[in-house]
């Protein structure tokens, strides 16, 4: 067994997705604010790079049994994200390629049994190893949007767009969060509620994601304010 090869394709696209966003970037515009809320480019970076070594001990925990959490606690991952973000932009560049090239080596290098091993998410979710690059897929994508260089939901393949929007949705319901809204982007709908939000699916993606307002929906009544994705 491996995860998935649709899985894998995903994921080696959303890295190059990520890579051609950040090259982009000249190192001063590392400091310039990014579409993530709170966060500059940089620390978009440096999260990538660290969320990179995150979902590796996941595959770690699959190959050995033994219980590997993606950070020692979300203190952890806070300061190692400060840490990293303070590298200069040349160190950080480094770091991204490194980091990207563990994860890929860890995902090579995972036997076939270990992959339906059972983990934890960052959020207390128990997964099947064979879930984690689409872990790092969500990640690379929605943060090479983030880095505003260029690179939109646009770029990114309808069915991964689709897949995030069900992620975002799935995420409301678990914790009773789920907006009064039904959102329709071409054939695809999603929800149930009262107010019927529509328009081109990379705007939707966007919205849901918190990384638009919605300007370029339509809908029967006032935009709701969204709730938070994680």
């Amino acid at each position: 067994m491996t995860a998935p090869q649709e899985t894998l394709d995903r994921w080696a696209d959303g890295e190059r997705l990520f890579a051609t966003a950040l090259g982009r970037l000249t190192d001063e515009e590392f400091d310039r604010p990014s579409l993530c809320p709170g966060w500059d480019r940089r620390h978009v970076v440096a999260h990538v790079v660290r969320n990179a070594d995150a979902l590796g001990n996941l595959l770690t925990w699959a190959r050995t049994g033994e219980e590997t959490p993606m950070y020692p606690s979300r203190e952890a991952r806070e300061a190692g994200i400060t840490e990293t973000a303070a590298l200069e932009a040349a160190r950080l560049r480094t770091e991204h390629v490194a980091a990207a090239a563990r994860f890929a080596d860890a995902v090579r290098g995972l036997p076939g049994a270990a992959w339906s091993a059972t983990v934890r998410t960052m959020q207390g979710r128990e997964v099947p190893a064979s879930e984690v690059p689409w872990m790092r897929c969500v990640e690379v994508v929605v943060h090479a949007v983030d880095l505003d260089a260029g690179v939109g939901f646009a770029d990114v393949a309808e069915e991964v767009q689709a897949a995030i929007c069900e992620q975002v949705l799935g995420a409301w319901a678990r914790r009773g969060e789920t907006p009064d809204v039904v959102v329709f982007a071409g054939d695809r709908e999603w929800g149930s509620g009262a107010v019927a939000v529509s328009g081109p699916l990379p705007a939707v993606t966007g919205w849901l994601t918190g990384r638009s307002r919605g300007e370029e929906l339509t809908a029967d009544g006032d935009l709701p304010e969204l709730p938070r994705w994680l």
